[in-house]
């Protein structure tokens, strides 16, 4: 491959740099996902609770992985990334491993706190150096090949490590995982390039070549109201698919009585192959609708919200386990669709230099909502439905489709953010134009009623 300054970057190795960036986050997936494929095994085990393993899988990841996710940032923001995603990709690798050998609760809860601490600098950094190797026509289109990443993650969790906690068990399946990740150390040292900062908007309207303070590039986010309710949108829709990530196994182990090993494959199917699809369409259907309206943007992940809810119900309340995991392939679908077009938004909407502050808002936001209470708070009503109610096996059945409540609000918000999305990206356009030949997606021309 031709040498490259970091400014003169060619496309085919943007392409091939995106490759990496997917690489690495497929193990920040698996290695996120595999518990909850093991909360079987672990329940049993270390004799747990639903609200434990819900805080395993949920609240103690996420207020972690949060908290760093905003100074992890920043530092991304004025030093060179790669450098800054290797060492998060060390830290939680070798965390993954260390949770092997976790004796009890307090010792695997550390663990995963320290997995949450490494992963903090991974999404941060990725999306800002996708964003300085693609232009802004290509950006959703990138971002919905990374995005892949988390479906196909939780496929390989589900797959893989469900057949590896059958076979070995969970301590070596965390040992096996968190050693093959931190191969891809030396790799990102050695073959990734870090692009240079801004260079497709260096005329970026809202660029300054001072560095902001922390409650100034809060407050400039804040002002963009499509920003503001984007992000409540991806939280709340969040939340419904962490929890249905976080329980579906328990689910099905519990309510129709399947084997671990069934359970891995068909998850892992269902995952895969919804997550895949939704993540790709997603980033695809917005792209071209947006051609003609930039708020189909948004629109695009607010429809999807809405058709998770019906088919999700379906999926907990039949008993018919057939029709539950053939239902489970639309949900699977729909709570991906947001991450693409979210991600491509937020990215051309913040200044160049300030984009691994806005992924970490994102970060912030989304997953101690999402991450940290949709599981927790489905392990919570579980063993409240279990005990207060007297459900036993079956709490499960009422608590999941709580999650869902959190979906259809997140519908609404997304769909308010895409009604200011017109005026404060056309600022941006019309400020820092393209190319004569670029055909760009993100084109706010005048929208009738747009406020």
């Amino acid at each position: 491959m031709r040498k490259h300054s970091s400014g003169e970057l060619s496309s085919a190795y943007g392409w091939f740099a995106l490759g990496l960036l997917f690489v690495v986050a497929l193990f920040n997936y698996i290695d996120r996902t595999i518990l909850s494929i093991m909360q079987v095994a672990l329940k049993r085990d270390l004799h747990l609770s639903d609200t434990q393993l819900g805080t395993l899988t949920g609240l103690s990841f996420a207020l972690f992985y949060t908290t760093l996710a905003l100074p992890v940032a920043r530092l991304a923001d004025r030093v060179a990334r790669k450098y800054v995603l290797t060492a998060a990709l060390t830290i939680w690798t070798l965390m993954t491993v260390a949770s092997g050998f976790a004796g009890g609760y307090l010792t695997l809860l550390l663990c995963r706190v320290g997995v949450g601490v490494g992963e903090a600098g991974c999404v941060p950094s990725s999306h800002s150096m996708i964003s300085d190797y693609f232009p802004r026509h290509r950006r959703a289109r990138a971002m919905a090949v990374w995005g892949l990443a988390l479906p196909l993650g939780g496929m390989l969790g589900f797959g893989f490590g469900g057949k590896l906690t059958a076979a070995l068990g969970w301590r070596e399946t965390f040992k096996v995982v968190g050693l093959a990740g931190l191969l891809m150390v030396p790799v990102v040292v050695l073959l990734l390039k870090e692009p240079k900062r801004g260079r497709f908007e260096t005329d970026h309207p809202l660029t300054s070549p001072f560095r902001r303070g922390f409650m100034e590039s809060l407050t400039l986010l804040w002002n963009l109201r499509s920003f503001r309710y984007l992000v409540i949108g991806e939280a709340l829709q969040a939340w419904a698919q962490a929890a249905m990530m976080a329980w579906n196994a328990p689910f099905y182990s519990r309510v129709h009585a399947m084997p671990i090993s069934e359970i891995a494959t068909w998850l892992a199917l269902i995952t895969g192959f919804g997550g895949a699809t939704g993540t790709f369409l997603g980033g695809a259907l917005a792209e071209r609708l947006g051609r003609r309206d930039v708020r189909w943007y948004l629109r695009v992940p607010s429809i999807a919200a809405f058709l998770t809810v019906p088919f999700a119900l379906l999926q907990y309340f039949t008993g018919d386990v057939r029709l539950s995991l053939a239902s489970a392939v639309v949900p699977a679908i729909m709570v991906n669709v947001y991450l693409a077009p979210g991600n491509a938004v937020s990215q051309s909407l913040a200044p160049p230099e300030m984009r691994a502050f806005t992924s970490a808002i994102f970060v912030l936001v989304v997953s101690l909502v999402g991450t940290g209470f949709g599981p927790t708070v489905t392990g919570l009503l579980s063993d409240l439905f279990a005990t207060r109610f007297g459900l036993g096996e079956a709490a499960l059945r009422y608590a999941l489709p709580t999650s869902l409540i959190p979906a259809l609000a997140g519908c609404a918000f997304f769909w308010r953010a895409a009604s200011h999305l017109p005026k404060e990206m056309r600022s941006l356009h019309e400020i820092a134009p393209l190319g004569a030949n670029e055909v760009e997606p993100l084109t706010a021309a005048p929208v009738a009623g747009a406020s």
